[in-house]
């Protein structure tokens, strides 16, 4: 008979599995805006991340800052960005959702906006870099609220079931494309070891 020792070193480790796959939510779901939702959740994990950096000195935080930036520039931007960017705005183009004037125009600024405030603090300088990630945090943790709230809700009345499903294989290909073959775990994985020095 199993002992509780044993059961519970057993329901730990399929917890944590699932908080693995949960962290990572790669192909964990059939529909396009749930996964791009999820991606979010890891996104803000970085966020307090960049947060807890703030609150110390620069030389302190030199190379976990170079960790959080590899991060954003290739979980968030070339992972996340490029789904919402390649894939998910020319299909609300196409079901009339225009561009100009409205939510995909204003998140496609905002994306530039980011990526303008990370070459900022990419720069080094310590004068800049601490204003920058702050702004950067804001900016990115109001950008998520609007997605989730207005952009995804209006995507999933608009995009069939079928054209959601179908997107998952379109996402992994603009990922792998851009950012690299299975570079999505091993970005997760550097994420939790921020997370570990830094809590």
């Amino acid at each position: 008979m199993e002992n509780r020792s044993e059961k519970a070193k057993a329901f730990c480790a399929h917890a944590a599995h699932d908080a693995a796959i949960a962290a990572c939510s790669h192909h964990q779901t059939e529909k396009a805006t749930a996964l791009l939702s999820d991606e979010h959740r890891v996104i803000e994990r970085v966020l307090g991340a960049l947060e807890k950096l703030t609150e110390k000195s620069a030389i302190e935080c030199l190379e976990p800052w170079k960790k959080a930036l590899d991060f954003i520039r290739n979980f968030a931007d070339r992972c996340h960005h490029v789904k919402e960017e390649k894939v998910l705005f020319p299909a609300l183009e196409e079901h009339g959702i225009p561009n100009e004037g409205g939510p995909i125009g204003v998140m496609l600024q905002e994306h530039e906006e980011g990526r303008a405030l990370v070459r900022t603090f990419a720069a080094g300088d310590p004068a800049t870099a601490v204003s920058a990630i702050r702004r950067f945090v804001l900016l990115l943790r109001e950008h998520i609220t609007k997605e989730n709230e207005v952009l995804f809700p209006m995507s999933d009345q608009v995009l069939p079931p079928a054209e959601q499903a179908a997107m998952m294989s379109k996402f992994e290909q603009a990922e792998a494309e851009i950012a690299g073959p299975k570079v999505h775990q091993q970005l997760i994985a550097d994420l939790e070891r921020l997370e570990a020095v830094h809590k």
